[in-house]
């Protein structure tokens, strides 16, 4: 049996929270600490994957924006030279009606054929006036939407789209959790543009975002990890059991560690399960927290990068002419995410699957797309198919040509995606989260305090840093406890996630 460790602090994930507590530890010198991770390398749910034919991919769409200074300071460090960063003004678009609608959707209907026109000006004036008498909060998010937006919105736009990104009815989320991330519609604005044909200005913190030059977002997290002593990690290190009586972490292998405070960034619902048959009540309590899981489907593409989505950052797809929710020109953020013109790739496939030369090895350029689509119980996929469908509903909203030729495709499922704001989330979580701190444990991260209005890659860093400063000091957790106070903090890069 391998040395059992000890030590002061045990941190489980190095992903952004992980990372975001090691480097506020190691700034305090106070603690002793180790970061295990069941992978072989630094990033999790931030990582990139690379595949056999040089194409990258993010898990997921990512793109840098900050609340925090701490949070810029430590990326600065870590990346520090302005060539190691691009810095791109979003451009973004809904596909509907066989036509570009810019973001966001509900500012610009004037992009919309009239008669869709008429309906979502007819349901602004009646959320308009209905709001004006309310007396009550929102009890959903589709209630949220409905008196913000009207039903014409609702119907055309933020039902189904939501739908696919979360793969829950919005009837079944709540509106807490909203913030800053949806934007409500200026009804004079709106009609004021549709009367005279224009279109609404960039709205929301992520107009201008910058994207690591090399590596993919992954990148920046292998070089924050680069900033600290490597002995304080350990990898391909799976946790199967927590004993929270003698505070001892088994490993698969077998290798065991002691702590005397742990933070855990491993998803709440598999650390209770963890803790074995003596806190089932913990595990069933977990049971009440929803989630998607998330399908990234990469296609590599020889050719120049069509001029008709040359500008595009990353687009939104409501329809059911295809599978995925969202595409991003992964391309486009940094000429480092394909192979290089030079080298020399075979085709596999035409995008309509017509014949073609499949042997040939040919040189670029090349361009890609990363596309995400959302799996649930309301919402199953079909693994076996999910590439051929991606590449037709490609095809379906004009971003691929039936000609094309595709060289590479990629896809990974990811069990857990989304941490779905359910109207039974909160109820849960107030209980949960407390009674893993009387253990001792810190369950923290995207998918350890289960909150997606802080789950963007700062504030997960930084609900490791003030984890730390709560384990070491008995500091309040400002971003856990108060989302809408971090999130309404003015800075000089802030972007959204992935709600629209």
């Amino acid at each position: 049996m391998p040395a059992h460790e000890q030590v002061d602090i045990l941190i489980i994930g190095a992903g952004p929270t992980g990372l975001g507590a090691a480097k506020r530890l190691e700034h305090m010198k106070q603690q002793s600490y180790l970061i295990i991770d069941a992978f072989t390398e630094a990033g999790g749910l931030a990582s990139t994957d690379v595949t056999p034919e040089g194409f990258l991919y993010d898990v997921g769409g990512h793109v840098i924006f900050s609340h925090y200074k701490y949070f810029d300071d430590v990326l600065h460090e870590a990346l520090p030279k302005p060539d190691d960063w691009f810095t791109h003004q979003r451009v973004s678009y809904v596909r509907q009606r066989g036509r570009w609608i810019p973001y966001p959707y509900q500012n610009n209907i004037a992009a919309l054929p009239k008669e869709d026109q008429v309906v979502c000006l007819k349901g602004m004036i009646d959320a308009y006036l209905d709001s004006a008498i309310s007396q009550t909060k929102p009890k959903s998010f589709d209630e949220w939407i409905i008196r913000c937006m009207g039903e014409g919105i609702a119907d055309l736009f933020m039902r189904p789209y939501n739908f696919k990104v979360w793969a829950v009815p919005t009837t079944k989320m709540q509106c807490e959790w909203l913030g800053e991330r949806v934007a409500a519609p200026d009804l004079k604005l709106v009609v004021s543009n549709v009367v005279e044909g224009k279109m609404a200005g960039n709205w929301g913190p992520n107009a201008t975002f910058k994207f690591p030059a090399h590596g993919g977002t992954g990148g920046i997290w292998k070089a924050v990890a680069n900033t600290l002593p490597q002995s304080k990690f350990r990898f391909n290190a799976k946790v199967v059991s927590v004993d929270a009586d003698k505070k001892i972490v088994t490993l698969e292998d077998g290798r065991t560690f002691g702590y005397n405070k742990m933070l855990s960034t491993m998803p709440v619902d598999d650390l209770t399960v963890a803790l074995g048959p003596k806190y089932s009540p913990l595990a069933d309590l977990a049971r009440g927290l929803y989630f998607s899981s998330t399908h990234v489907i990469g296609i590599g593409i020889r050719g120049a990068r069509p001029q008709r989505i040359d500008d595009k950052c990353w687009l939104y797809f409501p329809e059911d002419d295809c599978p995925f929710y969202r595409a991003t020109i992964f391309s486009n953020y940094s000429p480092y995410n394909q192979p290089q013109s030079h080298v020399k790739l075979r085709t596999i496939q035409r995008a309509d699957g017509g014949a073609t030369d499949t042997k040939t090895e040919k040189e670029g350029p090349y361009w890609s797309l990363m596309f995400e689509v959302s799996e649930s119980s309301y919402k199953p996929v079909n693994i076996e198919t999910i590439i051929a469908e991606t590449i037709q509903g490609a095809i379906n909203t004009d971003l691929l040509h039936p000609e094309d030729e595709i060289v590479s495709t990629y896809h990974r499922r990811f069990y857990h995606g989304y941490p779905t704001p359910t109207l039974e989330r909160d109820g849960v979580l107030k209980q949960l989260l407390p009674a893993l701190n009387k253990l001792d444990i810190w369950s923290r991260g995207r998918f350890g305090s289960w909150k997606y209005e802080v789950g963007n890659q700062d504030h997960s860093f930084m609900l490791g840093v003030e984890a730390a400063d709560s384990i070491v000091y008995g500091s309040p957790e400002l971003s856990l406890n108060y989302p809408n106070v971090v999130n309404t903090r003015p800075n000089n890069e802030r972007t959204l996630d992935h709600a629209f």
